[in-house]
């Protein structure tokens, strides 16, 4: 484990420390649990504009053009 020193607002500590409190779990995990969902989510984003620039809109449009133009069977519909 590493070690972080930072410093945050005193009014988000005391929203943290509330919030770890109504949770049972010690501010150190509330913090954990939130940066590595952020970290997450930055990486998601990353991963997706990745995989969006080297998508093609004409090659997605080819594949769409070769969907049967029906309606959807009864169990489909919403």
């Amino acid at each position: 484990m590493t070690t972080i020193e930072t410093q945050i607002p005193d009014s988000l500590y005391k929203q943290v420390k509330s919030l770890a409190e109504r949770e049972s779990i010690s501010v150190d995990q509330l913090v954990s649990i939130a940066l590595a969902g952020q970290v997450s989510d930055w990486l998601t984003k990353d991963y997706l504009a990745e995989r969006a620039a080297r998508g093609s809109w004409d090659k997605a449009l080819e594949v769409l053009a070769q969907a049967p133009d029906v309606e959807p069977a009864d169990h489909d519909r919403l």
